[in-house]
C-alpha cells in the first residue's frame, strides 16, 4: 500500500467520497506522492510509450507543419514556439532539429513548455541541452503573442468527472472506501447541469465523461490564436464526443486497477474533440485521424529516406515504427489530431 493510498483513505473516512477528478489530480499531481511528480514515465523503462519515443519522424513532421504555417501566416517575428506536457523533451527536441533549415524560424521562436514537474523538466533541459527555454507551470501564462504549440497527449492525462445514466438523471463515480480498501463506486441519482445536455444522445446505462479543466486550457489557446495568430497541433486518442467508461490506469505498459496503487500508475481517459473544438472559439477547427495526417505530411517518404542503410533488426524496429504510428489497427485512427488556427487563414498542412 502506497503513502497516497493512506493520505487519500484518511481524507474518505472525514469528508466522505471524492470526485474521480479529485482522486486523479491527487494520483498524478500531489506534489510529494504524485505520479508525475516523483517519476519520469516514459518509454520502455516506464510504464507508457508516446509516439515521440516511437520515432523521430513524428516530431519532425509536425515540426516542417508549424513551421510552413509560420512562413503561411507571414512569419510573425517573435513568436511562442509551447508545448502542453512535453514529457522528456523528445517531440520538442525533433521539432527542433527539424526546422533549423527554416530560415528565420528558430531566430523568431520564444520556446515555452508547460511543464509542473521538477523531475520532468530536468529531464527535458537535459534533452533540450543550451536551447533557451522558459518553463510555465499552467498554459494560462503563455505569452500573448503569435503561438505555434503542440500537445500529444496531454489532454488525456487532465482530471475527468465520469457519470452513468440512471433513466433521466445521473449517478457520478466516487471513489469511496470498501472493506477498507479504495474502491470505485456510484453517487445517488440526481440531476447533473454538467451533462444535462447529454440526456438526449444517450441511454439508460450509457456513461458520458467530462474534463472540466479542458475548456479553459482550450480557451486561452484559441484566444491567443484567434487574436495574434499561431497553430495549435493537439494529438490524443479519443472522439468527437464522450461516451463509455474509457477510465484507466497503466503501469510497466499493462493495466490495471486503478485503486490499487495510487500514485505508482498513470491514470488517463479518452480525450473528447468536441468541447475542446468549441472551447478554442473564435478560432477556427479541423480534425482528422493521426494516420490521414502523418500520411499526408510525407511519413512514407520520410520513413523510406531513414531506412537507407538499416539492415536487420534496426529496420525491422523502423518499419514496425512507422506502421505503430500510422496504421488503422494501431495509433492511426484511435489518435486524432486538431488543429486550432485563426479566423479566416487557411487550413493547416495536413488537414486539406
Amino acid at each position: 500500500m502506497t503513502a497516497l493510498a493512506d493520505i487519500l483513505k484518511a481524507r474518505i473516512a472525514v469528508t466522505g467520497p471524492m470526485r474521480l477528478s479529485d482522486y486523479m489530480a491527487e494520483c498524478l499531481l500531489n506534489p510529494q506522492h504524485g505520479y508525475y511528480a516523483t517519476r519520469d514515465p516514459f518509454g520502455q523503462g516506464g510504464d507508457f510509450t508516446t509516439a515521440p519515443e516511437i520515432s523521430q519522424m513524428f516530431g519532425e513532421l509536425l515540426g516542417l507543419a508549424l513551421a510552413q504555417y509560420w512562413l503561411d501566416l507571414g512569419r510573425p517575428a517573435p513568436f511562442t514556439l509551447a508545448e502542453l506536457g512535453p514529457g522528456r523533451g523528445t517531440l520538442m527536441a525533433d521539432v527542433l532539429r527539424a526546422t533549423r533549415g527554416v530560415r528565420g524560424f528558430h531566430a523568431a521562436a520564444q520556446v515555452h513548455l508547460v511543464e509542473a514537474s521538477t523531475t520532468l523538466r530536468a529531464r527535458q533541459r537535459q534533452t533540450l541541452g543550451n536551447h533557451p527555454v522558459t518553463w510555465l507551470d499552467r498554459a494560462e501564462d503563455l505569452p500573448q503573442a503569435p503561438l505555434f504549440l503542440l500537445a500529444n497527449e496531454f489532454f488525456d492525462a487532465l482530471p475527468i468527472r465520469q457519470f452513468t445514466r440512471d433513466g433521466a438523471g445521473w449517478r457520478e463515480t466516487l471513489v469511496g472506501l470498501k472493506d477498507g480498501a479504495l474502491h470505485l463506486g456510484l453517487s445517488p441519482l440526481a440531476p447533473f447541469g454538467v451533462v444535462e445536455d447529454r440526456l438526449s444522445d444517450t441511454a439508460p446505462g450509457d456513461v458520458v465523461e467530462i474534463c472540466p479543466a479542458a475548456g479553459p486550457v482550450m480557451a486561452g489557446i484559441g484566444q491567443r490564436i484567434a487574436a495574434h495568430g499561431g497553430l495549435a497541433l493537439v494529438i490524443d486518442y479519443g472522439g468527437w464526443i464522450s461516451l463509455g467508461d474509457t477510465f484507466q490506469a497503466m503501469k510497466a505498459h499493462r493495466f490495471t486497477d486503478p485503486c490499487t496503487e495510487p500514485g505508482e500508475a498513470d491514470l488517463t481517459a479518452h480525450v473528447a474533440f468536441e468541447p475542446l473544438a468549441k472551447a478554442a472559439s473564435p478560432a477556427r477547427h479541423a480534425i482528422v485521424n493521426q494516420g490521414y495526417l502523418l500520411t499526408t505530411l510525407g511519413i512514407e517518404a520520410r520513413a523510406e529516406h531513414l531506412a537507407q542503410g538499416l539492415t536487420g533488426a534496426a529496420l525491422e524496429a523502423h518499419l514496425t515504427a512507422t506502421r505503430r504510428l500510422t496504421a488503422p489497427a494501431e495509433m492511426g485512427h484511435l489518435f486524432k489530431a486538431l488543429a486550432v488556427f485563426p479566423p479566416g487563414a487557411p487550413l493547416p498542412p495536413g488537414f486539406a
